[in-house]
């Protein structure tokens, strides 16, 4: 699905690829996230996902006046988790809000392991 802004300039379209990727790579970045992650359906078994495809751990969808941004991670064992989750969740709108200028109306952070070194 492709957003799309209009202006008296004229109209830009935004593919939620771009979304997920910028989301993907500012969620990275935070304290305690090992990276992001992708749940087999079938067997329900969590894999790490490789830093080239993190934007197969995030779905965007479009709604009315913004996104939803749903986010599935895999973090460090020992921090709060808490704590880190609205870490990412500010971070990720604001860095989606800025950059592409379009309103998250939500973002849903899901945990799906813990790294035990």
């Amino acid at each position: 699905m492709v957003l799309k802004t209009s202006s008296e300039l004229g109209e830009v379209s935004i593919a939620n690829s771009v979304i997920s990727e910028i989301a993907g790579a500012v969620a990275t970045k935070c304290y305690g996230v090992v990276g992001m992650a992708s749940r087999n359906k079938k067997d329900g078994i969590v894999n790490l996902l490789k830093p080239d495809s993190m934007s197969r751990g995030i779905s965007v969808t479009v709604e009315d006046e913004g996104v939803v941004v749903e986010i599935h991670l895999i973090v460090e064992y020992g921090i709060n988790i808490n704590t880190a989750c609205k870490s990412i969740v500010n971070r990720v709108r604001y860095t989606i809000e800025n950059s592409v200028g379009i309103k998250v109306n939500r973002v849903n952070v899901k945990v799906e392991g813990v790294r035990v070194d």
